[in-house]
């Protein structure tokens, strides 16, 4: 067991990483990449990577290919503190290991990029026309597994299909309530209300959630700080207000099902909004491509996520 010295500084040393990472979160250049898909959506990002549902018969064995998929990502040249501040992890990622060491640790110390991991656990059915988290009987453990591992933050998603002012509320105190758990780990949450972009009345629902989150932030949060991750919205620069509530770290962009050219070009438009995206990030890997077209294809598509996010002229 270390000495009470050595134990101080290792207090020490991890809460100057906790600064060195808000730094970098808050005030950096660039954008943070998901990488969570979760058992739902795994097979479909297996598919689109080219490996089919024939090559696998369990669950860990599609959980295995997930993660050959994202360490491949994670090492790849393409994918440098250059250009992304922070990566969205699975549970089960964040619990793996790369080049003998855990996924967090390899991310911040060999990259510089900064870990989060995904905390929900799936939606409700549809109610009001929003689809809530599940209960998350397993989030105290998870939590502490993430500090344990060195992650900086969690990302929890809910889904908004139509503007219903009774269901938006729902969602954002709900959200509200699992930032609070996650703040009093020590970790810096991530809310993630989207507003389905195939919504009929989109915008509509886009004008509730926003007036519910400028009205609900600052009463729950004070000095405490979290980062929305929100739908790119219909009107540009609806979120600006958001940004500047003290609480508010950051305002990221989830891509929604647009491609990577609609998504990049309607985020450039945004001017406190940077990327958080998911499918738009991926959509051109595949399994059977070179090294060098693997990080070819990452680094052009991480370009133009980068561009958009800085605010750089995208064509």
């Amino acid at each position: 067991m270390p000495e009470k010295s050595e134990l101080g500084e290792v207090a020490v040393h991890t809460d100057m990483n906790k600064q060195d990472m808000a730094l970098r979160i808050r005030d950096g250049a660039g954008y943070i990449a998901a990488l969570d898909q979760s058992g739902g959506s795994t097979p479909t990002a297996l598919a689109t990577y080219g490996i089919s549902p024939t090559a696998y018969s369990s669950d860990s064995e599609m959980f295995a290919l997930m993660h050959a998929m994202r360490s491949r990502i994670m090492t790849s040249p393409a994918f440098s503190s250059n250009q992304v501040l922070g990566a969205i992890l699975f549970d089960r990622t964040m619990d793996a290991e790369i080049a003998g060491v855990s996924v967090p640790t390899y991310l911040w110390q060999e990259r510089g990029i900064v870990p989060f991991v995904k905390i929900d656990e799936g939606l409700s059915p549809l109610v009001d026309g929003v689809q809530l988290m599940r209960p998350m009987p397993k989030l105290p453990a998870l939590l502490a597994r993430a500090v344990e591992r060195g992650v900086y933050g969690t990302k929890a998603r809910s889904v908004i299909h139509s503007a219903n002012a009774i269901g938006i509320s729902s969602i954002v105190d709900q959200q509200i309530s699992v930032a609070e758990k996650v703040l009093k780990s020590g970790l810096v949450p991530i809310l993630e209300p989207e507003v389905s972009v195939s919504s009929d009345d989109k915008s509509e629902a886009e004008i509730i959630l926003r007036d519910k989150l400028l009205e609900s932030l600052t009463r729950y949060f004070g000095s405490e700080n979290i980062i929305l991750k929100l739908t790119l919205p219909d009107t540009v620069n609806f979120y600006k207000d958001l940004s500047s509530i003290a609480c508010v770290d950051r305002v990221v962009a989830l891509s929604g099902g647009y491609s990577l050219k609609e998504a990049c070009q309607k985020l450039a438009l945004n001017d406190t909004m940077i990327a958080s995206f998911s499918r738009a990030l991926l959509d051109r890997l595949r399994v059977d491509q070179s090294d060098e077209e693997f990080d070819a294809a990452l680094q052009d598509v991480s370009d133009q996520i980068y561009a958009a996010s800085v605010k750089k002229i995208y064509a």
